[in-house]
């Protein structure tokens, strides 16, 4: 049976920051993850980080070498994809997926981009967009 765009599964993935609240549920079901990456190093203390974000090489270098940023994803992936798959088996069309820091420049955004890009490896059939609440981005992938 082809799928039509309507029943094709939309996964939101959004960067943002707890000092400006909880992005918005779009959807209007409810749910999704919210993950909290205030428990990792926070690039932005130091003034050479300040003006970039998680997509720029220093912060991704930053993080990288800090050595938390990739267990903390590995669980995400893990859980986020437990999810993934059930919504396809049952025809679910959306689930979002929001991660929160001080800013929401480095650390949450670091973390939006790559499992955005892992589930879009990973389940191409599903529809990706991606979001950076703080820097006005969203982009389907």
């Amino acid at each position: 049976m082809e799928q039509t765009d309507e029943s094709v599964l939309t996964v939101r993935v959004e960067s943002f920051s707890y000092r400006k609240g909880y992005p918005e549920e779009r959807a209007g079901n409810g749910g999704g993850f919210i993950f909290d990456c205030r428990c990792m190093h926070n690039p932005g203390r130091y003034d050479q980080y300040k003006p970039l974000t998680g997509r720029d090489k220093p912060v991704i270098d930053f993080l990288e070498e800090q050595g938390e940023v990739q267990p903390y994803l590995v669980s995400v992936k893990s859980l986020v994809g437990q999810a993934v798959d059930k919504y396809l088996r049952r025809g679910f069309t959306d689930l979002c997926v929001g991660f929160g820091c001080t800013g929401g420049r480095h650390r949450s955004v670091y973390c939006a981009e790559h499992l955005a890009l892992y589930i879009k490896d990973v389940y191409p059939q599903v529809r990706v967009v991606l979001s950076h609440r703080e820097q006005n981005i969203e982009i389907e992938l």
